[in-house]
């Protein structure tokens, strides 16, 4: 599954100035070459509170473009084409209110922090703008994830700078960058559509994907047979490619790989090639994962209650977030949790038609239900204050219904303004950041890109976010395009 391709050039700290001067005096990306000098030699963390303050991060994504207006940014005195069918509610945090359809949510409101402010010129799927840290995006980009603008989705970049740091360690015994339920856009059209892979760093960077393997069991859902309508409670997760053939046990497989490690060692001295220091990590992690109890055990919801997992809700996105719990309380330390198209394009929250009741049976239900979950059993468990939790979204929807057809249920694609969320380690509770106008259209204050919320990330992990990484030719890129720090956001 896992191809090797890529450069495995060392990162700012390990570059020369010799290496600077060939990658080119004029300028890259606007910085002169005394910017990338400076950037290069310049490494120490940013003094910024809540530096380090978070060792694990669960990643909550919502494709689609999540309506902003019918979710976490009401505006109850607009016009009723622009308001919808929704009511606002109270909420914990006083004076804030949120969609009559996420009460769970409406009662920790005081725990969480809320952007309203985001905003992006790009109104496309352009996941891999926000979770990578690439200056812009298009369609072509967004539609092919082989496009070589691409740039590295944090969790690969945090995994490539890891082995920069720490060159002689071995691979952990669970992969410290995950993906579920399975690998982006693989059970929609026939796009493959670009986000959470190892962009120019190379394919041996992607995150390792827990594929889930079960049964639908809604079958009134807006897609019939879509997991994340309901699921059957035998539902498991395996990893890509890790399955042993019949007659193959882990002894015999660990046998052989000593072997292999034997008759290598001679070549590894003979040849020091990036491919072959490519194969080399590439066997090492298949090896781990197949070989590795702790990672196995994970993976297996089924250990947990009945009564916690009917809390998380028996949908894919519930098991899910259960899951990644689980992974990152064994060790992983980036978990992306995809709430993805199923069967066609427009499902999930791209909700151009059939808004009304998608959102109500099925979308605002199941996150609601879910992400509280999550959150209360990190907080009781004690995991919180170490795991930050972002629940994000590439764009918003437009403030006036779009028709399809005789229909006017729906809205189309936004990107001037929008909502994310963020709670756990580092952030602030009760912080509504951030102010959308009347129709919750355009931002009028504080606004907040994709790329801050990475810089943000990233110092929150103990990453100096001005680090630079080497695209495919070993030119000294930045680890974010562009952007700085939501200081607001920082507890």
């Amino acid at each position: 599954m896992l191809r090797i391709l890529g450069s495995n050039r060392r990162a700012c700290d390990a570059l020369s100035r010799r290496d600077m001067i060939q990658a080119g005096g004029a300028s890259l990306l606007g910085l002169s070459l005394a910017d990338l000098l400076e950037a290069g030699e310049t490494n120490e963390p940013q003094l910024a509170r809540g530096f380090g303050h978070a060792k694990n991060v669960i990643l909550l994504f919502l494709y689609g473009g999540v309506s902003q207006l019918d979710t976490l940014d009401p505006k109850p005195a607009a016009p009723e084409d622009i308001r919808g069918p929704f009511s606002p509610i109270s909420t914990s945090l006083s004076g804030v209110q949120i969609s009559e359809h996420l009460p769970k949510l409406a009662k920790i409101m005081d725990r969480v922090s809320v952007v309203r402010s985001m905003s992006h010129p790009y109104p496309i799927h352009g996941v891999a703008f926000t979770a990578t840290g690439v200056k812009q995006t298009d369609i072509p980009m967004e539609l092919n994830r082989e496009d070589r603008r691409h740039w590295p989705f944090i969790g690969s970049v945090l995994d490539y700078l890891h082995e920069v740091d720490h060159p002689d360690e071995p691979q952990p015994a669970i992969p410290t960058t995950m993906h579920l339920p399975w690998v982006q856009s693989s059970r929609s059209g026939p796009h493959k559509r670009a986000g959470m892979f190892g962009g120019f760093l190379g394919p041996r960077y992607n995150p390792v994907v827990a594929e889930f393997v079960g049964e639908a069991t809604n079958p009134t859902t807006y897609r019939p047979k879509d997991p994340y309508g309901g699921i059957k409670p035998d539902c498991r997760f395996e990893i890509q490619g890790t399955a042993l053939t019949n007659g193959l046990t882990i002894d015999r497989v660990s046998t052989r790989y000593s072997l292999l490690n034997q008759l290598d060692a001679s070549r590894r001295t003979l040849d020091k090639s990036k491919i072959v220091s490519s194969l080399d990590r590439f066997r090492q992690l298949a090896m781990s994962v197949i070989a590795s109890p702790r990672l196995r055990n994970a993976l297996d919801v089924s250990k947990e209650p009945a009564a916690l997992r009917e809390r998380y809700g028996h949908h894919l996105f519930g098991q899910s977030a259960l899951l990644a719990r689980r992974l990152v309380e064994s060790g992983t330390r980036v978990v992306s949790v995809f709430w993805d198209e199923f069967a066609q394009s427009c499902g999930t929250w791209d909700t151009h038609e059939k808004q009304t009741p998608r959102l109500r049976d099925e979308l605002c239900p199941g996150f609601d239900q879910a992400f509280t979950a999550l959150f209360e059993d990190l907080d009781d468990r004690g995991m919180l204050d170490e795991t930050l939790v972002l629940c994000l979204t590439e764009h918003g929807r437009t403030p006036k219904a779009e028709r399809r057809g005789n229909s006017l249920d729906g809205r189309g694609h936004w990107s001037r303004a929008y909502s994310c969320m963020f709670a756990g380690a580092g952030i602030g509770e009760g912080n509504v950041i951030g102010k959308t106008d009347s129709e919750a259209g355009y931002v009028v204050d504080n606004p907040v890109s994709p790329n801050d919320v990475l810089h943000t990330i990233y110092h929150l992990l103990g990453v100096n976010s001005h680090r630079t990484i080497p695209d495919r030719l070993g030119r000294p890129l930045p680890m974010v395009a562009d952007g700085e720090i939501i200081s607001d956001l920082l507890a």
